[in-house]
């Protein structure tokens, strides 16, 4: 009896949320997205504090209340890595310790940096004979995590994927990629900010150290830095060409792409990183460079700065991200900067910001203290009942696809079938720490440790949001098949379409870089795909004034929402099929096929502020939520037979694409 009233409750529940989301007056032929997210849409406003507001921010809100409280719990004789979690938790939030120590804990961190010029009077003096580039690099890597010119870590072979290697490759950038460096139209606003934000930095700690604030020379230093980092940018390649140019070759002939004048000492740097994990590296280390044409554009650029303005760059890169740990006062320089970027004009709740700095950081204690609150096994199991479904889903589309001859069908069938789920339970062993910015230093010894091991679940840390989003719109242990299929169903066939799209699929059964695919096969995928590339690349958004998509940057995501999308209503089709129909949810006069798909377009309800917009056609590789819902059910028949849509109508387009 009482498992009938609850499955009652949640139905109930699931059809009052879909139709306060939904816009029924909307046509489902001709703006699904605004049909099944119109109501979302006109009743959450962007919270001042966020540069957008969506399905996923509400569960991440959610999921940091439920943070808060485990970490604010004591509880006698747990794990020390859960201590260490709930300490550097209470370390972040105690507002009134952060206030009385200022700007200190940087300040005192800068000597071990070697500096930062523009902020003292003695730096030639002190490190100008001495300083070199190799030093820098490898102590704001090593020590702090930060990289800066040269993007050095370990990670797994992609010829061997049971080992490791050093990866080497271009770094990210102070703005958010290389077009804002323009400074002009809607990047002025942003470049203008960054400076200003540079400058009171510098004029804050030169206050603190009681030297004497001279606004021209610090702004003639600023001028230095960023003319640095827009050269930087310009050399910096996108997405696309990054992935393609990577290069294996041994560590003594990245000597021939030194970034300096003076010969650039690879063997000395590696070293010097690795030698904090006691691990010597030859000069005969094999090595994968993923921007061996940035590394040569960047040599004649470095030769035009000097030492100094090399060491305000760097040091800079590390200042401007250590400011949130400091008082209200340091913390108050960003605000202009934060919004020319995102357009938000407060900051979230103290607790908040730490609850997410300690996720970040101690992701493995963390994700235990979730999971461990609010993650039932059955849930699991259930999971993995759809996994197995979704899986078998892909191999048996492979018998359809015209375009794949059979060895490649073959080949891509084994590497399916050797795909895992895995939800392990990882240690945490770690040093002691005092305040919020040592905890680099973990993640460094974290990253660099498994160079000389074979490849182990142990070294990757498992975030808690995989578990975090096993909840409606989602999932639900009570929910009807067809919303949970069209929730994380989707979201299992879109990761399991990731190990075959423009990336993933260079990578064979054992996870290795290898060319497991015909010509022919290869030849009518690039041909796919290109439809896809064209498809979103002429996709508009209103919200980012207009600009149209990028195609080619969103193209791994694009072939997943198309996959998954596809694979998840086949799986739940054949769960129908065997099971039978399940009951109508009460108070919505749709069948399970449409609500499959009105709750896939929930799950990617969402806005924007004008300004994030923007930005996020430039660096991310999703595209917006209204274009996964357009886009993937445009190039889906099933929907269009769901809804009945006539031929030429906007969601049932005479072209179409199709990969997977």
């Amino acid at each position: 009896m009482n498992m009938i009233v609850l499955c009652v409750c949640v139905c109930l529940c699931a059809a009052s949320r879909l139709i306060e989301n939904m816009d029924p007056n909307v046509d489902p032929c001709d703006n699904f997205y605004e049909y099944a997210c119109g109501g979302w849409l006109k009743k959450n406003i962007i919270p001042e504090t966020s540069s957008r507001y969506s399905t996923f921010d509400i569960l991440r809100d959610e999921l940091e209340v439920v943070l808060k409280g485990v970490l604010e719990r004591s509880v006698a004789g747990e794990a020390s890595a859960l201590t260490k979690a709930k300490t550097l938790y209470r370390s972040c939030t105690n507002e009134s310790q952060i206030e009385n120590r200022g700007g200190a804990p940087l300040l005192d961190m800068l000597h071990d940096v070697f500096e930062w010029p523009i902020a003292t009077d003695n730096w030639e003096t002190v490190y100008g004979t001495t300083w070199k580039l190799e030093d820098a690099i490898a102590r704001l890597n090593e020590k702090y995590g930060t990289q800066v010119l040269v993007n050095f870590f370990i990670g797994t072979d992609d010829k061997d994927s049971n080992s490791h290697i050093i990866h080497v490759g271009q770094t990210s950038l102070g703005l958010l990629s290389r077009d804002y460096y323009a400074c002009t139209g809607p990047y002025e606003e942003p470049c203008r900010a960054y400076e200003q934000f540079m400058i009171d930095v510098a004029k804050l700690i030169r206050t603190d150290r009681n030297l004497v604030v001279n606004e021209t020379h610090i702004r003639e230093d600023v001028a230095r830095v960023l003319g640095l980092e827009k050269e930087i940018a310009n050399v910096t390649v996108g997405k696309l060409l990054y992935v393609c140019m990577c290069t294996f070759m041994l560590l003594y002939f990245l000597h021939t792409m030194n970034p300096s004048s003076q010969m650039f000492n690879w063997s000395y740097f590696t070293n010097t990183i690795m030698d904090t994990v006691g691990i010597t590296v030859p000069d005969t280390e094999s090595v994968i460079n993923y921007a061996p044409n940035y590394y040569r554009r960047l040599n004649p650029i470095l030769n035009k700065y000097t030492k100094r303005d090399l060491q305000n760059y760097m040091v800079w890169r590390f200042v401007m991200n250590m400011v949130v740990g400091l008082s209200r006062q340091y913390r108050d320089t960003r605000k202009a900067f934060r919004k020319a970027l995102y357009g938000t004009t407060s900051e979230a709740a103290v607790w908040r910001q730490c609850a997410i700095y300690v996720n970040n950081n101690m992701d493995n204690a963390v994700g235990r203290l979730y999971v461990e609150e609010a993650f039932s096994g059955e849930s699991k199991e259930l999971m993995d009942e759809m996994i197995a479904a979704i899986r078998e889903v892909f191999i048996d589309n492979l018998d359809h696809l015209d375009w794949m001859d059979a060895e490649t069908k073959k080949a891509a069938e084994e590497k399916v079938r050797l795909s895992i789920s895995c939800w392990p339970v990882l240690p945490w062993n770690i040093p002691e720490f005092k305040t919020i910015l040592n905890t680099a230093l973990l993640s460094h010894l974290h990253y660099h440790l498994p160079f000389r091991h074979p490849f182990s679940l142990s070294f990757f840390p498992l975030s808690v949001f995989p578990a975090g989003i096993l909840q409606p719109p989602f999932f639900g242990k009570g929910q009807t098949k067809s919303l949970n299929f069209g929730g994380i169903g989707m979201v299992i066939g879109h990761e399991i379409t990731h190990g075959f799209d423009d990336n993933g699929r260079n990578y064979d059964k054992d996870g290795d870089l290898k060319d497991w695919w015909t010509p022919s096969s290869t030849q009518k995928f690039v041909e796919l795909s290109k439809c896809m590339v064209d498809q979103y690349g002429s996709f508009s958004w209103d919200l980012a004034n207009g600009l149209n998509l990028n195609g080619n940057n969103t193209l791994g995501e694009n072939i997943a929402d198309n996959g998954g999308i596809r694979q998840s209503y086949r799986a739940y089709l054949n769960y129908v099929e065997k099971n039978g129909n399940e009951p109508l949810l009460p108070g919505i006069a749709l069948n399970h096929q449409q609500l499959f798909f009105l709750n896939f377009a929930q799950v990617w309800c969402g806005t924007h502020r004008p300004e994030h917009a923007v930005n996020s056609i430039k660096v991310d590789v999703h595209s917006p939520g209204k274009f996964r819902v357009l886009g993937s059910l445009q190039n889906f028949p099933e929907f269009a037979k769901a809804f009945n849509c006539p031929k030429n109508s906007n969601m049932r387009p005479e072209k179409t694409c199709q990969v997977w």
